[in-house]
C-alpha cells in the first residue's frame, strides 16, 4: 500500500485517500459482475445495463468498505485517539490510527465497530429488497450489497491479526494478561497461522482448476502473513527502544549554513558532494530555520540559482522539535504524525543535535548487535 495515496477530501476531519491500486480492484469488480455475476442470476439484459449496473454496485461496495473503516474511525474518535487517514486500496480499506489504543476496552470496541457498521449496512439492504422488488436493476445491487456487507463483516471477524477478529482476539488477550506487547505477539501469531491456513486453501483451489479464485485466496492469505509480520518486527523495535531516549540516537554532526545561500551551490556542494538531507539555517548567530530536500525539491530547478535558502526553508516558529530526553518511539510517531523524516533536538533554545529516522535505524543496529553479543 503506497503512502502516496490521491487524497480525495476529509469526512469528520479525517483525510480520505485512495491507493492506486483501487482503480485496478475497482475494474476488475465491475468485470466479474458485468460479465459473470449479474448475467448468471439476472440473464436477458442489454450489455450496457450490466456494465452500469456493475459500475455502481462497485462504486457502492467501496461507499459501504468507507462506512466500515469511519465506524472504526468514529469509535477510535470517542476513545481519543487520532485517525490519521482512511485509505482504499485492493484488499478493501484501512483506518490509519495515530498510535496504539489507550487501553484493551477501548481496542475492543475500535475494532468491532467495523464490523457491527457492515453488518447494519446488510441489515438494510435486505430491508430495501421489497421495495425495489419490480426494477431488475435495481434488485441486483441491493441483493449483492445485502449479500457483501454480510460477508465483509464475516470476514473481518476472523481472528487472524490484523483482521478485526484478531484485533478482538488482541483486545481478550491484552485484557486478561494486561501486558500489551504480548497480547500483539500472540495475535500476530495466530494471525500469521490464519494467513497459512488461506495461501493454503489457495493452492488447493488452483490444484482443483479454479485459478481465479484460488489465486485471490492465495494472495489474502499473503497479505495477511506480511502484515502479521510487519506487526510483531513493530512490537520487536518498540521493545528494543523502549526507555532510550533521543539523546542516545541524535547525531551531532549537523550541518549549518546561511540563510543567504543559493540552492545550487547547496545541492551541489552538501547534497550531492556530502550526501546530507537537512540543514540548520541561521542569520549571523541565530538560528532562523530548517531546510530539508523537501523543500528544496518543491523549487524548480531553473530556480536553483537565484533562491536562497531562507526563502524556501521551514521557519524555526513552524519546525518540530524534540527535547533530548524525549523518547525514541514518541519522536517516532511525531514525525509520522508532522510527515517529515528528521527532528532538531532542543533544549532552552539551544540545538544539540539531529534525529532522523536514518539515526533511528542505526541505532537500532547498535542495540541489536548488543543484545545479540
Amino acid at each position: 500500500m503506497s503512502r502516496h495515496a490521491i487524497p480525495m477530501g476529509r469526512i469528520l476531519g479525517i483525510p480520505i485517500a485512495l491507493d492506486a491500486s483501487w482503480f485496478l480492484v475497482f475494474a476488475l469488480f465491475t468485470w466479474v459482475l458485468a460479465t459473470s455475476y449479474f448475467p448468471a442470476e439476472f440473464p436477458g439484459w442489454p450489455a450496457p445495463h450490466y456494465w452500469t449496473v456493475a459500475a455502481a454496485t462497485a462504486l457502492l461496495l467501496y461507499a459501504c468498505v468507507l462506512l466500515h473503516e469511519l465506524g472504526h474511525s468514529v469509535v477510535a474518535l470517542h476513545f481519543r485517539t487520532r485517525v490519521e487517514r482512511i485509505v482504499l486500496f485492493v484488499f478493501g480499506g484501512v483506518a490509519l490510527l495515530a498510535g496504539e489504543p489507550p487501553s484493551a476496552r477501548a481496542e475492543f470496541w475500535i475494532a468491532i465497530a467495523g464490523p457491527a457498521v457492515s453488518l447494519a449496512l446488510a441489515g438494510l439492504f435486505y430491508l430495501l429488497d421489497p421495495f425495489v422488488a419490480g426494477t431488475a436493476q435495481l434488485v441486483a445491487p441491493v441483493k449483492y450489497l445485502a449479500m457483501i456487507n454480510a460477508s465483509l463483516a464475516l470476514f473481518n471477524l476472523i481472528p487472524g491479526f490484523p483482521l478485526d477478529g484478531g484485533r478482538i482476539f488482541r483486545a481478550i488477550v491484552w485484557a486478561v494478561k494486561k501486558d500489551f506487547r504480548r497480547a500483539t505477539m500472540t495475535a500476530a501469531h495466530v494471525g500469521r497461522f490464519v494467513a497459512f491456513l488461506f495461501i493454503a486453501g489457495g493452492v488447493v483451489q488452483i490444484l482443483a482448476g479454479n485459478l481465479g479464485g484460488g489465486l485471490w485466496i492465495a494472495a489474502i492469505g499473503w497479505f495477511l502473513d506480511a502484515a502479521a509480520v510487519m506487526q510483531i518486527h513493530h512490537v520487536v523495535i518498540r521493545g528494543l527502544l523502549a526507555g532510550h531516549a533521543v539523546a542516545a540516537a541524535m547525531n551531532r554532526n549537523y550541518g549549518f549554513i546561511p540563510g543567504d545561500t543559493m540552492l545550487q551551490d547547496l545541492i551541489d556542494d552538501h547534497v550531492l558532494g556530502g550526501g546530507r538531507r537537512s540543514f540548520i539555517v541561521k542569520s549571523s548567530d541565530e538560528i532562523i530555520g530548517l531546510l530539508t530536500l523537501h523543500q528544496m525539491r518543491s523549487v524548480p530547478r531553473s530556480e536553483w540559482p537565484h533562491t536562497t535558502a531562507a526563502a524556501v526553508m521551514i521557519p524555526l516558529a513552524e519546525v518540530k522539535r524534540v527535547r533530548p530526553d524525549t523518547e525514541i518511539q514518541a519522536a517516532l510517531e511525531m514525525m509520522d504524525r508532522s510527515g517529515v523524516n528528521q527532528l532538531p533536538v532542543m533544549e532552552d533554545g539551544r540545538l544539540l543535535g539531529m534525529l532522523s529516522r536514518d539515526d533511528v535505524i542505526s541505532f537500532l543496529r547498535q542495540l541489536a548487535a548488543r543484545n545479540n553479543s
